[in-house]
């Protein structure tokens, strides 16, 4: 099938999981949306970022003619993935969500620390979430104002200082007995602070990310539908934003 897949985020984040769905799937293209002119959800209500996504999937639907959506917003995801499966029973539709469910099954010392928007760690899907893992580990879920958009400006001096002060609230990191030994990066803008993150919480420390999950997903469920592109050459991405495109395109330039 030819149509393109589309990806969205409020911002440059989902830059993050477009990496990991390209690896996967080579030959696919993908239309990315950025939507920087009402970044950033995690700081919104709830309603806000569901009329977002709304919004934005229409737009890839009737504009762009893509055969699936892959909500790269943890947000999103969160707050708004189960209405828009309802509205939308005939597209397939992606979600993303921070991994705790990865992180339980690889902690030895049983203490997970969870990074992630206020949008995203206080909806009832992460709730769930965890009620549903409340013993296998215990989780240390940490708020990060301001860090996502930090990221989408391109702001090291900002994020460097804001994942000093987050980190430093979280408690020991390390791989002994009471400290945090795997840190979830629950927001898809996280992954391209890692550098700043890791000299606090030290080489022992493993950090996870939902791309490359995201991307092994999508490609079952379009196997499943039939739905792979039969070609060999690479596909290609266009991009959008709601915002200053030639941020994006420094954003993808940086990181794709």
């Amino acid at each position: 099938m030819d149509a393109p897949i589309g990806v969205f985020d409020s911002g440059v984040g989902g830059l993050s999981v477009l990496r990991a769905l390209r690896a996967e799937l080579p030959h696919e293209d993908f239309v990315y949306f950025a939507d920087a002119g009402h970044a950033p959800y995690g700081e919104r209500g709830e309603g806000y970022v569901i009329e977002r996504t709304r919004a934005i999937i229409d737009t890839l639907v009737t504009r762009h003619r893509v055969k699936a959506v892959v909500l790269a917003c943890n947000t999103a995801t969160a707050a708004a993935i189960h209405l828009m499966r309802a509205e939308n029973p005939g597209l397939l539709l992606v979600g993303v969500e921070p991994a705790l469910k990865p992180a339980a099954a690889l902690s030895r010392t049983r203490r997970i620390g969870v990074l992630g928007t206020r949008g995203t760690l206080g909806s009832a899907k992460v709730r769930n979430l965890h009620d549903s893992l409340r013993g296998d580990a215990e989780f240390v879920f940490q708020p990060c104002d301001g860090l996502a958009d930090a990221i989408q400006r391109d702001d090291a001096t900002q994020v460097a200082a804001l994942c000093a002060r987050y980190l430093g609230a979280m408690g020991a990191f390390g791989t002994r007995e009471g400290q945090i030994d795997t840190l979830v990066l629950g927001c898809t803008h996280y992954p391209f602070a890692q550098a700043q993150m890791q000299p606090h919480v030290g080489d022992g420390v493993r950090m996870i990310e939902t791309g490359e999950p995201v991307a092994r997903q999508a490609r079952r469920l379009l196997q499943a539908a039939g739905g792979l592109r039969d070609r060999t050459e690479p596909g290609q991405v266009q991009l959008l934003s709601s915002g200053p495109l030639a941020e994006l395109q420094a954003a993808a330039a940086r990181w794709l």
